[in-house]
């Protein structure tokens, strides 16, 4: 089993942890001291008061969206998921954005966003004149024919 090592920064801060067995990611909450008011269509950074440990470069962290948050209100991650690589040990913040014309004002110890832990492939890297062919070839966007 891998570990996530944890360091409180804030006092105030929330240690993150798995709501069921099930849960694929952990809540990242905003460990802020009065509440913040995001704009329509503004950006901010909310700190989690939080610093992580990767076990190894073979671990990755992602920040995701809180599917409520996003989908009822409009509020997501600004780079739509965030990476903390494994040599990062900086306060684990979250850029959020207003996506809707409507104010949202975020708590102090809301849950802002989720933290999934996901293993990483380190290929080489080669660089060569022809790539194999597909069926699909330099088919792009909606060009598998779904509707």
């Amino acid at each position: 089993m891998s570990v996530l090592k944890i360091k409180k920064l804030r006092e105030k801060a929330k240690v993150p942890f798995r709501a069921t067995a099930g849960s694929a990611g952990t809540d990242l909450y905003a460990c802020i001291d009065e509440a913040v008011t995001v704009k329509p269509h503004e950006i901010v950074m909310i700190p989690t008061g939080i610093a992580i440990e990767l076990e190894s470069a073979d671990y990755v962290a992602y920040i995701f969206a809180r599917s409520g948050l996003a989908i009822k209100h409009g509020i997501a991650p600004a780079n739509c998921v965030g990476v903390i690589d494994s040599d990062y040990r900086g306060e684990v913040c979250v850029g959020l954005v207003n996506q809707t014309e409507k104010e949202y004002t975020v708590a102090p110890e809301e849950r802002i966003a989720q933290l999934v832990i996901s293993p990483v492939i380190l290929p080489e890297i080669e660089v060569v004149d022809e790539l194999s062919d597909t069926d699909r070839a330099e088919g792009g966007f909606g060009s598998t024919g779904q509707k």
